[in-house]
């Protein structure tokens, strides 16, 4: 992991806005001794939690005002739990944030059931870093690739509605022929992959950085066998592994799952409630800014190895706007999928 490289590529893309002495001041008035939460769409365990509690323990300090900021996990429904909260019912203030799925603009574009935000009018913050997420399968599964996930029913388990792991499976079943049975109801990528151990399913999605520093043995021992990762090209870590782009059979095939792996740029974004003042906003993203650059925040990253490939708060609320602007037919044809 090159460090040095993602604060240049964080720097060159940031369009940032100099706060300035008064602003400052202003801004540190109204967050002294205040709590700013940080509100976490899935269980303890997984890469969201971690990215969540991450940010909660190195963002105040570059604040103004040094606010206390605690993470707080609010599970369910894939998160959009969270997401309909910060939306709807948070504060207006920016003492509430949030890190829910990647998919956020993703699901709102396809009207999926419970997605009742508008996901361009969040307050975008910043991304801890984008995500390369695989399915797995375990020791016991029958489909030890891709291609035998096409003969055997495969259980997996699935997070809630709006998340990846279960829309890229049914995804693949209509447009690859794949047999993924969704197991529902898991809390998170962990509970999922705890599931797998035990033979509850045979599978599960978690980020290939989780799998590679939680389950190092048993992939090194084969008992872990990685079957597609979500992203458009193949990473220099898995080259023998196909992208989900790969198998769309058609350009249309290709066109919807390009467009469904686009959340792996969204990856751990944080954001705010809409209706958050503009120059409140822009402290929040100038402290997210500086946060990237703490060099404690950083070592923790490195120490860890977990995946830091940040952005700035304006590039991603560029990003969720291209994407809630997607295709009506694209829109309309995954509906059709992802409703079976």
């Amino acid at each position: 992991m090159d460090i040095t490289f993602n604060r240049r590529a964080l720097l060159a893309g940031a369009i940032a806005t100099a706060v300035s002495a008064p602003a400052a001041a202003q801004q540190a008035e109204f967050f002294k001794g205040k709590n700013v939460s940080v509100y976490i769409g899935f269980a303890p365990g997984g890469g969201y939690d971690y990215y969540g509690r991450l940010v909660a323990r190195h963002l105040g300090k570059h604040i103004p005002g040094n606010p206390n900021v605690v993470a707080q996990n609010m599970p369910g429904a894939g998160s959009f739990t969270a997401a309909n909260f910060l939306f709807a019912a948070a504060p207006k203030d920016g003492t509430a944030l949030g890190v829910v799925t990647q998919t956020i603009a993703v699901e709102e574009a396809l009207k999926t059931p419970g997605a009742n935000y508008k996901s361009a009018q969040f307050n975008w913050i910043g991304r801890a870093t984008a995500i390369l997420e695989v399915t797995l399968t375990g020791e016991k599964a029958k489909a030890t690739n891709i291609d035998l996930a096409k003969q055997f029913e495969t259980p997996v388990a699935g997070t809630g509605n709006g998340s990846p792991s279960e829309g890229f499976p049914r995804l693949m079943n209509a447009l690859y022929g794949t047999k993924f049975k969704v197991i529902t109801g898991y809390q998170g990528s962990n509970e999922g992959m705890f599931a797998m151990e035990k033979g509850e399913v045979d599978g599960a999605l978690t980020s290939w950085n989780t799998l590679k520093r939680t389950r190092s043995e048993p992939l090194k021992e084969g008992k872990i066998h990685v079957l597609v990762q979500y992203a458009l090209t193949r990473s220099p870590d898995l080259k023998d592994i196909p992208a989900v782009v790969e198998l769309g059979q058609t350009p249309e095939a290709k066109a919807i799952l390009a467009f469904y792996a686009s959340g792996a740029a969204v990856g751990r974004s944080v954001f705010a409630p809409p209706g958050v003042p503009a120059d409140r906003v822009n402290v929040l993203r100038r402290a997210f800014d500086a946060m990237l650059k703490d060099p404690e925040f950083l070592g923790e990253v490195e120490k860890l190895g977990v995946e830091f490939d940040p952005a700035s708060g304006e590039e991603m609320q560029k990003l969720i706007a291209d994407t809630a602007n997607v295709s009506p037919d694209t829109v309309k044809k995954m509906q059709e999928i992802l409703a079976k």
